[in-house]
């Protein structure tokens, strides 16, 4: 395997040839022969552009037994890139221009992200929005299937992607484009009722974090929130490209803080669901995880504490935490508040993806039951002590409450 440490050694073959593959060049241009077959029985992936949701892909897939994880690229000489070295990445330049600068800085640079795509089968693009779209003519030269993140346009891949809703239309695809955290949590959700004939029609409104954690002391806001105007929000029409035939619309706007975003959804249902069925459904779908107000998980706030409390990898959350003691329903539309992690969530869904593209695994079931266990994805978050049953607005406290809002019998 060639390393990171050994790239910034002299004397040393190629990383193809190290690879064990076989190659030839033409015109000093390293290709990769169509006879290539993998002799260790895994899927080999790079990952391009190792941000948020880059570094988060390359730790996922590292943890998986039937996935190699060739390398990560990108173009940043700081911290991040430094990260990878540390973990054992080995790291190439997404740029060739930017190799020197990378190597300056003290990044041993194993090579250009051309010589990464000859090693591979599947890349994960996980670089800034429309600059994504601009690698895709190097992917299709190297001969790799390649997967987008959601904000690249689905026009791109011709395939949007949302694992537990249509994993088998992804098997053996040339790319896919895994939709945005708000998407995802947007088709878990619709796609519980809707999968069993039970939507008519979804609106949501979305609470959307202002910056990411790690950049929030360059564009945060504050003081103020900020609506969208545009109706609907574009997650409505995104999430109608992973399940065609959804009547939905969504509003959203952005507030002054970063810990994810909050999620209201109405449904109006073909039939009426009560808040038993309601809550049955949600435990047995996938990737969704019951939270309660009564267990102090008042706030976005608290729910991140949580993550890093149980020792999360970043304190990330993976799941769609829906609040138990909130859902609600009048016999003709059931009501839900959940909360989204948008550093996390896509993480699995392109774990998944992965292995669809590839054709590794042809049933979805059993690779998100196999992400799942890799990484320590969960329904329940507090197991041990969960109450048999819970009945909304019990024991819960309400909430914020504006001090225009009158006072209620019994009220302090």
């Amino acid at each position: 395997m060639f390393s990171a440490a050994s790239a910034a050694r002299p004397g040393l073959l190629d990383p193809a040839a190290e690879a064990g593959f076989g190659w030839h060049t033409t015109s000093g241009v390293l290709e990769r022969e169509d006879s290539m077959t993998l002799s260790t029985g895994k899927v080999r992936v790079a990952v391009n552009g190792y941000g948020v949701i880059g570094k988060r892909v390359a730790d996922a897939v590292s943890a998986q037994d039937d996935m190699e994880l060739v390398g990560v690229a990108d173009v940043v000489s700081d911290y991040r890139i430094r990260v990878a070295v540390e973990r054992g990445y080995p790291v190439y330049a997404s740029v060739p221009e930017r190799s020197g600068e990378m190597q300056a800085a003290g990044v041993p640079v194993a090579g250009t992200l051309q010589e990464l795509l000859a090693q591979v089968e599947v890349v994960v693009d996980c670089a800034p929005k429309k600059v994504a779209a601009a690698n895709q003519a190097a992917y299709q030269a190297a001969g790799v299937k390649a997967i987008w993140q959601g904000g690249e346009k689905h026009e791109l891949a011709g395939y949007s992607f949302v694992a537990q809703v249509n994993y088998a239309g992804a098997l053996n695809r040339d790319s896919a484009r895994v939709v945005s955290c708000n998407t995802t949590a947007l088709s878990r959700i619709s796609h519980a009722l809707h999968g069993r004939g039970l939507a008519r029609r979804v609106r949501a409104v979305l609470m959307r974090r202002a910056t990411d954690p790690w950049e929030s002391h360059r564009n945060g806001m504050i003081n103020t929130a900020i609506p969208e105007t545009k109706v609907p929000s574009h997650q409505g029409p995104d999430a109608q490209t992973v399940i065609p035939g959804l009547d939905i619309t969504t509003l959203a706007g952005a507030g002054p803080y970063n810990l994810s975003h909050l999620h209201f959804a109405m449904i109006e249902t073909t039939r009426p669901v009560d808040v038993e069925e309601l809550r049955a459904i949600l435990l047995d779908t996938p990737r969704v995880a019951l939270v309660r107000a009564a267990d102090g998980l008042e706030a976005l706030n608290s729910v991140m504490e949580l993550m890093r409390d149980l020792r999360r990898p970043r304190g990330d959350m993976w799941e769609v935490a829906v609040w138990e003691d909130a859902l609600a329903s009048d016999g003709r539309e059931v009501y839900l508040t959940f909360q989204v992690h948008n550093e996390a969530i896509v993480i699995p869904e392109n774990v998944d993806c992965i292995r669809a593209l590839s054709g590794l695994e042809p049933d979805a079931a059993v690779s998100i039951a196999k992400t799942d266990a890799s990484l320590g994805i969960t329904r329940h978050f507090l197991p041990s002590t969960r109450p048999p049953h819970v009945t909304p607005g019990e024991g819960t406290p309400a909430g914020f409450k504006g001090a225009e809002e009158p006072t209620a019998p019994g009220d302090g």
